[in-house]
């Protein structure tokens, strides 16, 4: 017998692309596992039609990759992919803390992002300091106010928690590094030093995409 998972009550669809998107992050559903409609319908007890919306939005985020004519499956990163998406994150998210910074505004969303980083930190809780990590990096283009800027980052972020959770880098490093380089980013955007600011910034993404190619070689290694 297939096991059962309960959906929160909520939009149905939202409620299981939850559900789905927090395993595939916590690895426990594995890079090359096939994910169909048929199982999501059978493991959440939904229709057929929510799990195929499911398996669609998680494909348009990153999180799935599906050919044509095969089933959708959770993606394994190679180095290459790592350093393109980094290349990308970067370019979107130095634009968004340029912009802030010569605001002086720092995003109350990062900020309350930030406290929950330094706590998941101090309780060393792995899977709430990604999901709060993935909010700072996200409120902060958010807070910019264009649209075209915000889609651009969301294409990209299921990738990134993606590799956040497969690769667990976060544990490889000092728990206070993250939270204190994310806290060099904040005082550097309310100071109003545009480039510091982006300096910040770059040396927090070349450390956490390190991090990435540290352990894929690691794990090369190993296998």
């Amino acid at each position: 017998m297939s096991d059962q998972f309960t959906l929160a009550p909520s939009s149905l669809t939202d409620a299981l692309f939850e559900a789905v998107r927090k395993r595939i992050v916590n690895g426990d559903i594995a890079p090359g596992e096939k994910l169909t409609e048929l199982r999501l319908a059978g493991e959440y007890s939904v229709a057929r039609p929510t799990a195929k919306a499911c398996v669609e939005r998680l494909t348009a985020v990153g999180l799935l990759r599906r050919t044509a004519h095969r089933s959708a499956v959770v993606p394994a990163f190679d180095e290459a992919e790592i350093v393109d998406l980094f290349i990308a994150r970067e370019a979107v998210e130095r634009s968004a803390v340029l912009a802030l910074a010569k605001r002086k505004s720092v995003p109350a969303a990062a900020t309350t992002a930030q406290l929950s980083i330094e706590r998941a930190t101090r309780e060393r809780d792995f899977p709430s300091q990604v999901e709060a990590d993935i909010a700072f990096h996200s409120s902060l283009v958010a807070a910019v106010g264009s649209g075209r800027l915000l889609r651009m980052h969301e294409s990209i972020m299921g990738e990134v928690q993606l590799t956040m959770g497969q690769f667990q880098a976060h544990r490889t490093a000092d728990p206070r590094t993250v939270a204190r380089e994310h806290a060099e980013i904040i005082a550097e955007i309310e100071a109003g030093r545009p480039r510091k600011a982006e300096d910040a910034l770059s040396t927090h993404l070349q450390q956490a995409r390190e991090r990435l190619l540290s352990h894929l070689e690691t794990a090369a290694t190993l296998g």
